[in-house]
């Protein structure tokens, strides 16, 4: 792996990560759905915005607009969709933690479904991650974390690891990739926008923290971060750029417990250094020859 896919992955890690703490903020003082849909419908207009005055345009692939869809709905409406409403009663941290799960769901999704062949090492490396993320999850749940909030964390990674497949299609080609991300965020606005309609009531408790929460989760993680993990995934695959959630337990945790006060336990301490012995080992794996045939 390259020094710059290397800087590409931690940043985007770093900034998605953030996007835990500031959607707690976020669904402390607003309805979840609304927030979210409305978050993306400003985010995916600037994006095309920005996207047309690059002259870029819409004239995508085929593939490119099926990644669009699929994408905005499973990334967008669902994973964050689910997340944003687990948070309510869902720790920010917990549900970073949560998160970092993608990366196995990725890895054995790319071998079953794509023969994507991976090294025992790589292999080995994405169990102890894994395991990294039950030790701290089972320190949490001894806490009395919230089981339908987690659930819906749960599915929401599911969602997450078919956008992430899917979005190989749309990042071969660095044309237009700022116009698909635009794209994706408007099609998670629509898709959410019924739903805060009908099941939510305009009720916000306005305050400082939740503009500067709103404009960073809109301008940062809504839009920057996503056009990282584009060119991300386009760049090294989306098994190996998936490794890189597993740094989410790690910054998901110390931004929660830095802005929020939420606790940091010793528990959480090793398996965060467990998890990124799992990424390492990921890595080193995929950077290996393969034998020739």
């Amino acid at each position: 792996m390259d020094l710059r896919a290397l800087a590409m992955g931690l940043l985007f890690a770093l900034i998605w990560s953030s996007a835990f703490t500031s959607a707690r903020i976020i669904v402390e003082a607003a309805p979840p759905l609304m927030a979210l849909s409305l978050r993306f419908f400003l985010s995916g207009v600037l994006g095309i915005g920005i996207a047309l005055a690059m002259g870029q345009n819409f004239r995508l692939t085929r593939v490119q607009w099926v990644s669009v869809l699929v994408f905005g709905i499973c990334q967008n409406a669902l994973y964050l969709g689910l997340n944003f409403i687990a948070m309510q009663t869902v720790e920010a941290s917990l549900a970073a933690i949560i998160a970092s799960t993608m990366p196995l769901l990725v890895a054995a999704a790319s071998w079953l479904v794509f023969r994507e062949r991976l090294p025992l090492l790589g292999v080995a490396g994405l169990v102890v991650g894994f395991g990294g993320v039950a030790l701290i999850m089972a320190q949490r749940f001894s806490g009395g974390a919230d089981m339908f909030g987690v659930a819906l964390c749960l599915v929401g990674s599911v969602a997450l690891t078919a956008a992430t497949l899917v979005v190989k299609g749309a990042s071969k080609d660095g044309a237009n990739l700022l116009m698909i991300v635009g794209l994706q965020l408007m099609v998670g606005s629509l898709a959410l926008a019924p739903f805060a309609a009908v099941f939510e009531t305009y009720q916000v408790s306005w305050s400082t923290s939740l503009v500067v929460a709103f404009l960073y989760t809109t301008l940062m993680p809504g839009l920057f971060a996503t056009f990282i993990w584009f060119r991300l995934v386009g760049r090294m695959g989306a098994t190996r750029a998936a490794t890189f959630h597993f740094l989410n337990p790690f910054f998901g945790v110390a931004i929660a417990a830095i802005l929020l006060g939420e606790a940091l336990t010793w528990a959480d301490a090793l398996g965060v250094t467990v998890i990124a012995a799992g990424i390492l080992a990921v890595q080193m794996a995929r950077q290996r020859p393969r034998p020739a045939p």
